[in-house]
This record gives structure tokens, sequence and C-alpha cells, in this order.
């Protein structure tokens, strides 16, 4: 396992080159109280989105935490800023914004799991005096994202029947015939040979 090694706050931390958010926690061991930050920049894990907007895989992430020990395990708190690009919900034009999410996960330790309330699985754990930040900065993200992202409030959108952009044409529009009156039609265009 390749492993790097970085120096913040002057705490010395190992990590794993292949989960650039997996963090190193034995430093603070289990004495509550104890506190550092971590101030980095790491590149964003894949599926940090919806199919319409999201973080593109690689991109910058930058972190700033706060890492405490609490008597149940490691409580992680603090931001992410991180660029947002997808396309309008609308038009399907591009959509390209920075968003600085909130970040807050208590890690449990493996003895206090079974202690705390709610279901085991969505319990975040330390193991292995290590804490994967990937799932958390996830729901951050995804939760902070539209419902339906548009450009602009007042976008129009796309024509539904030739797809053209109502914003550049702004008077558009079809003749649409009621598929019930098309016999009259057909009879209104017959009466009008015969005279």
């Amino acid at each position: 396992m390749v492993r790097r090694s970085y120096v913040l706050s002057g705490v010395l931390i190992k990590r794993d080159h292949r989960t650039p958010l997996t963090i190193d926690v034995k430093d603070l061991g289990r004495s509550p109280g104890s506190m550092r930050t971590l101030e980095e920049q790491v590149p964003a894990p894949s599926d940090l989105g919806v199919p319409l907007i999201g973080v593109k895989e690689g991109s910058p992430v930058e972190l700033d935490l706060r890492l405490e020990s609490v008597h149940e395990g490691i409580l992680v708190s603090g931001t992410a800023d991180v660029l947002i690009e997808g396309e309008c919900g609308r038009c399907l034009d591009p959509l390209a914004y920075d968003q600085r999410v909130t970040v807050q996960e208590l890690f449990f330790y493996p003895e206090h799991v079974s202690a705390a309330e709610g279901d085991d699985e969505e319990q975040r754990r330390v193991e292995h005096d290590e804490i994967d930040l990937e799932p958390v900065l996830r729901d951050a993200v995804v939760t902070a994202l539209p419902f339906q992202p548009v450009c602009r409030e007042d976008c129009q959108g796309l024509c539904s029947e030739c797809g053209i952009r109502l914003d550049d044409e702004p008077g558009h529009h079809h003749e649409v015939l009621d598929p019930r009156w098309a016999a009259l039609a057909n009879l209104q265009g017959q009466t009008g040979k015969t005279d």
C-alpha cells in the first residue's frame, strides 16, 4: 500500500494514496477534548452528484475541517468548497458555480456503535484509527444540489415540439389541432374545394 504523509497544524498525518478522503486519527487518541484542524485540497471522488448536476470527478475539493475527540468517537465539523458543474434542466445550457457545504458527522468508536441510537448501518465508524470522509462529503454535497437546476429563474426552456430555445424566439409557437377536431378540419378542407 502506497502512503503519503502530510504535516497539518504541526501533526504528522499519514494518508492512503488510493483514498485521499481517508484520514488517520490515531494522533487524537481516545482523549476527549483533543482537537486538530485539517485544511487541505483533495480530488473529488466519483459520483458526487446527480445526473444533471454535480462535482466532476478529480476536481479540487477544499476542506476546512475540525476533528475533535469526544467520548463516543471523533466529531468532524467544518466546510468543503466544491465546483458544481452541470446543465440547466430547462434549456440544457451548461452551468458552473462554486458551492460551500457544511460538514458535521460523529464517527463512533467500535465499542460505542451498539449503544448509539438509530440505524446501525447509517452510523459512521472509526476503523483502524481512520475515518472515511467520502460518504459524509457525498451526503453534504448531494443534499445541497438543486432539485431542478436552472441557468436562471425565468429560463423558458426548449420548445416541446421542435426543440428550439424559447428565449431566442419569444413569440415561437406551433399550431396544434386537437385530434378530436381533425375530422372536422378534413371536412372543412373538402367544402372549400367544392366552392
